[in-house]
This record gives structure tokens, C-alpha cells and sequence, in this order.
């Protein structure tokens, strides 16, 4: 009657030994490291020739290692203390940037999991801690919006005045007055045909007319609201993206970098203690722009020789082959809308393909037309020096504002070189309004006090469930255990975050947890009240308070998905610890549970009572 057959009883064995593997790598903590990525959009790490060089100026520099690992985009050493970790920061940084006013890597602190290599070849992975935890920095920043828009006015500005030119309109004049582009006309036909021009080509711009005096007709134009907006959220947007850029230079495993109200961005980095770089990196200003390669005969021999002609700077190309640009800017990253990678519909080679907007296909058309046959260069202005990100070859007039760039590029390289140019540069100003640090002594301490909550609230309710229940109390509370550790194998398998509000929720969970086997416990005691056998009690006790369970937890599901859907930082931190946990407490509850009392209990034909604590039975009179 009480019987598992032999599939159920592997499959919550099979669970159970999967909650144990993906729970022990939380159990081996982290261990100090130091970690190389690039510092240059244009330099790509070469992770196996990275990790051989930092190899190679350890030894040199005699300090051991506990190995070094690297993926994609970084190399990571791992040491055994924090004073060999800062020694081997100081020997790297000088292997790998040996101008230190111009480094071409950043070498950062940080922390890796020190579980062992097993665990990490199946992908068990700890979870990572939030800030509160783990100590880091927060920074609240602020976009500039005023100066977003007066950007855009002054673009707007070059944008008129090309059109106008191109419509054969004569104008008295164009400039920016506060929020407003101002278009001054001679008579009144010229301005209704600059209003039509205008209406026609920028859709985004509101007129209204002002006479200053009968030879001063103006034309006031102004963003639209829906405009505004839409500014306002591509440039929140566009500076999320190139945070998230930035910060993967940092190593930070788990950073959150959300909006909050309108003009501000919230950023926390875990794990990272060194606030200055973590603030050079995030006020780093970046720009993109076009211009012309001079291929003079014997102008890039001059310049290598020392006597560089008058409007050209030398740079280096992708590669390292020198390269003489024009200082004379054509484009500049305004005017890019997009930028994504594909393929050449001729060649089939890799290719990026960009999006320019109105005023920019205008200009780039007329460019292209006059330079077939030239090369233009793409660079990347930061920190007032240039990189080249590609320099291809006209090769013919391009139109409609739709670009390709092609050529001795790898699919990799097209893919990188699209996120450059899409996610290069910040859209609009932003400036640190607050900043904090938490340190990791005292994320240290809040571990400490949310593991001893947990802990003691664990102990205090197997305590009870113990006396109250008996040997039900004790199966009851080895679910519970069974709960705790499938929860956080859930969470390290998704690699949550956790934080104080997460630890608070696991607490939580436990109390909730065990109510499904009180429910379940009271249901065998009332069937053995009413006379039930103690096989039958154990059957209908599980099958009976079902119901009742699925219903409780649903609500509570209910409510915590209400909080994941609506809540934003602590409160999203506390609903999927809180959702985990019910789905996890429910497998617990009602399977594990009753697995273990099928093996007490099943395999007895008779049996003359449960050990399930005192059943109280109304009185005969």
C-alpha cells in the first residue's frame, strides 16, 4: 500500500544526489585573483598567448599560482592570500603594460570560486553574492538630459542648413536659441518654402512662425514631445548598454546596472574594492568618427620619418600597420542609428552593415561620391587618443543611408566591430551623484548573520517537529534539509543572485516549507483518531492533505510572482528565493517525505502503531 515503485524511488534519489553536487561548490568560498582583459576597444586579448605571458611573469618574478583559467574576453590567476594576489597584480600590470601612461590592458582585483576543477567542468558553479554580501561599490548616476538635447538642437542645427542648401532655399540664418532652433528668412515665400522643406524631411520637428520685423521673418522650431521621449529613452538605453561594455573590463560576475526614474541609472559592482578604477572606467568618454585616409604618395613616409603634413594624424590599424587619417571629421557617431553584423550578399564574407540617419546619409552620400577609389577610417576617439576600428575602400557611391564594411575581417571581428560602433560612446552626459562602498569585512558579517538566521531557525524547527511529531517529526525535518539543499543547487544552477533579502526568504521558505508536513502529519493523526489502520492513515494522510497544500502554496506563488513582476532590486531578490522555494518545498514535503516513511513503514504487513507523537481522542462519554 505505502510503496514507491523502483522508478519514483531512483528518480528523488537521482534528484537529491543532483542537489548535492550543484550545492557543494558554495561550500569552497572564493579565493583571491587577478584578472587581464582589454583596455582598448580596438585590441582584442588573445586569451591563450594572455594566460602564457602572465605564466611566464609570475614565474620570472617567483610567486605561485593556483592556476589560471581565461575565456572569451579575459584571464583570470587565482592565489592563495591577498598579499600574493596585490605582489602578482603589480608583476602583471608591468608585463602587460609596460607604458603605464598608456596601458593597453586593464589588470583588476578580483575574486574566482575555488571549487575544484570537477565541479567546474560540469558547470557547478556557486551563486554569486550581491553587493550587500560580498562587499563592492554602488554608484547612482545621473543623465544629462539638458545637454542630450542641446546636442541633438545643434545637430539639427547642421541638419537645416544642409537642407536648405539642398532645396535651394535662401535663409537669413540658422542657430540654436536655448531649446529652440531659430531659421531666419528675407520674405515670406522663402519661409514657406523652408516650412515645407522642413515638414517634408524632419517629421520630429514642431514651427511656429514670429516676425521680429518686416525684412526678419523667423521660423521657431522645436523637438516635439513624442521626440523628446524618444531622445530621452535611447539615450537611457544606449548608456546601459555601453556600461554593461565597460564593466565587463572589471571582471565584476554579477554587476546591476537598472534605471531608475526617469534620468538616473543605479550601478553595483559586487566583489569590486577598487573605486577608482571602477569610476575611471564609468566616466569614460568615448566618441566615433569618420574621416579620410591621405594616401598621398610618399605623405605616410614623411610622417613615419618625423614631419607629419599639416590636417593629417598618424594612427595605427587594425594589425598594427601605420595609417596617416585626415584630421577633418565627415561623420561622427550621431549620426549612426545602427550597427549589425552580417554578411557581404557578393562575397559572402563577413561584413557589418550600419544604418545612418537623414542627415547622415546625406553627407555620406556626397562623400562616397567624390572619394571612389579612397579609404575611410573609422576611429575611436577616448581619453583624447584615437584608434582605428577599420579603414575600408570606397568602391562606390553609397546612397539611402545603408553602409557595409567589409574585407579581411573574421566573423568574430565583424561582430565586435558592430558592438563598437553601436555601443562606443555614451548617448548623453552622465555624472556620479552618489557613491558607496561596502566593504568586504562587513559583507563578511552579513553572512555570517544571515547563515546563523537560517541556521538557528532550522534547528529551532527541527527541534519541534521532533517533539511534537516523533519519528514524523524527524523525517519532517530531514525534507526539510532535503528542501534547503535543492534550493540552493537551484539557484547556483541559475546563477542568482543572492542578497540579505535572498537569505531573509530562505528563512522564510523554512517555515513555510515545513507547514506542508504539519498538514500532512495532523492529517495520519486525525485518520488514527477515527480508527483508520496505520497503513490507511499514511495513504489518506498524504493523499488527503494534497489538496490543501496545492492551494496554499499556489496563493503564496501567487504573491511572489506579483513580486517578481512588479518589484525592482531587494524585492525582485526576495520573490525568486521566496518562488524557488515553494517549488522546491512542495518536491520536498510530499515526495521526499513519503519516500523515507515507505522505507520505515511500507515493507510491514502489520503494524501495531505510528510513532507520530500523542493522538489526542475525544472522550467515549
Amino acid at each position: 500500500m505505502n510503496r514507491y515503485p523502483l522508478w519514483k524511488n531512483l528518480m528523488i534519489g537521482l534528484v537529491l544526489l543532483w542537489g548535492l553536487i550543484y550545492t557543494l561548490p558554495n561550500l569552497y568560498g572564493e579565493v583571491p585573483a587577478v584578472q587581464v582583459s582589454s583596455a582598448k576597444a580596438t585590441l582584442r586579448l588573445d586569451p591563450t598567448a594572455a594566460s602564457d605571458r602572465a605564466a611566464n611573469a609570475l614565474k620570472d618574478a617567483g610567486i605561485e599560482h593556483d592556476g589560471i583559467f581565461s575565456d572569451a574576453g579575459s584571464v583570470r590567476a587565482r592565489f592563495a592570500s591577498t598579499d600574493i594576489q596585490l605582489r602578482a597584480k603589480d608583476v602583471i600590470e608591468r608585463a602587460f603594460n609596460p607604458d603605464a601612461e598608456d596601458p593597453s590592458y586593464v589588470v583588476a582585483l578580483n575574486l574566482l570560486p575555488a571549487s575544484p576543477a570537477w565541479l567546474t567542468a560540469i558547470h557547478a558553479l556557486p551563486m554569486y553574492l550581491g553587493l550587500d554580501l560580498r562587499g563592492g561599490v554602488h554608484f547612482l548616476l545621473e543623465v544629462d538630459m539638458p545637454g542630450a538635447l542641446t546636442k541633438r538642437l545643434d545637430s539639427t542645427t547642421g541638419d537645416l542648413r544642409t537642407l536648405m542648401r539642398d532645396k535651394n532655399v535662401r535663409h537669413a540664418g540658422i542657430t540654436r536659441e536655448g531649446n529652440t532652433v531659430v531659421v531666419r528668412f528675407r520674405d515670406a515665400a522663402q519661409r514657406e518654402a523652408g516650412r515645407r522643406a522642413i515638414q517634408d524631411s524632419t517629421p520630429d520637428l514642431q514651427l511656429a512662425e514670429r516676425d521680429a520685423a518686416a525684412d526678419d521673418l523667423r521660423l521657431i522650431a522645436t523637438l516635439t514631445p513624442q521626440a523628446q521621449q524618444k531622445m530621452r529613452d535611447f539615450a537611457i538605453k544606449q548608456n546601459i548598454t555601453t556600461l554593461h561594455n565597460r564593466i565587463n573590463e572589471l571582471g565584476v560576475a554579477e554587476p546591476v546596472i537598472q534605471q531608475q526614474g526617469a534620468e538616473r541609472i543605479v550601478v553595483q559592482l559586487p566583489g569590486v574594492q577598487d573605486v577608482a578604477k571602477a569610476k575611471d572606467i564609468l566616466g569614460r568618454t568615448a566618441t566615433l568618427e569618420v574621416r579620410m585616409v591621405d594616401d598621398t604618395p610618399g605623405a605616410l613616409e614623411s610622417a613615419l620619418g618625423g614631419s607629419i603634413p599639416f590636417g593629417t594624424e598618424l594612427y595605427s590599424e587594425r594589425g598594427g600597420g601605420p595609417l596617416l587619417v585626415k584630421k577633418q571629421v565627415v561623420l561622427t557617431g550621431d549620426r549612426l542609428t545602427d550597427a549589425q553584423p552580417g554578411f557581404d550578399g557578393q562575397t559572402n564574407e563577413p561584413a557589418v552593415h550600419l544604418t545612418l540617419d537623414a542627415a547622415g546619409a546625406r553627407i555620406f552620400r556626397d562623400v562616397t561620391r567624390e572619394s571612389v577609389g579612397k579609404r575611410m577610417a573609422i576611429l575611436l576617439i577616448e581619453k583624447g587618443k584615437g584608434e582605428v576600428v577599420t579603414a575600408p575602400v570606397i568602391r562606390t557611391e553609397i546612397g539611402g543611408g545603408r553602409v557595409q564594411i567589409s574585407g579581411r575581417m573574421t566573423t568574430t571581428e565583424a561582430n565586435d566591430v558592430a558592438l563598437l560602433l553601436r555601443a562606443g560612446s555614451l548617448a548623453a552626459p552622465m555624472e556620479i551623484i552618489e557613491e558607496r562602498t561596502v566593504g568586504p569585512s562587513l559583507g563578511a558579517e552579513n553572512i555570517s548573520k544571515g547563515f546563523h538566521s537560517t541556521l538557528w531557525g532550522f534547528i529551532a524547527i527541527a527541534a519541534f517537529m521532533c517533539i511534537y511529531y516523533a519519528l514524523f517529526g524527524i523525517v519532517s525535518s530531514i525534507a526539510l534539509a532535503t528542501n534547503l539543499l535543492l534550493l540552493v543547487a537551484l539557484l547556483s544552477l541559475l546563477q542568482a543572485t543572492l542578497t540579505l533579502p535572498g537569505i531573509a526568504a530562505m528563512a522564510l521558505t523554512l517555515g513555510m516549507a515545513i507547514d506542508a508536513n504539519v498538514l500532512i502529519n495532523e492529517r495520519i493523526r486525525e485518520e488514527l483518531r477515527n480508527g483508520a489502520s496505520p497503513q490507511a492513515a499514511i495513504a489518506a494522510g498524504y493523499d488527503r492533505a494534497w489538496n490543501t497544500i496545492l492551494d496554499s502554496n499556489v496563493t503564496s506563488l501567487i504573491a511572489g510572482i506579483a513580486l517578481l513582476v512588479f518589484g525592482s532590486g531587494p524585492v525582485r531578490g526576495f520573490a525568486v528565493v521566496h518562488c524557488l522555494g515553494i517549488l522546491t518545498s512542495m518536491f520536498s514535503a510530499i515526495l521526499v517525505s513519503r519516500m523515507l516513511i515507505n522505507f520505515i513503514y511500507g515493507r510491514r504487513r502489520k503494524i501495531e502503531s505510528l510513532s507520530i507523537g500523542q493522538i489526542w481522542k475525544p472522550d467515549s462519554n
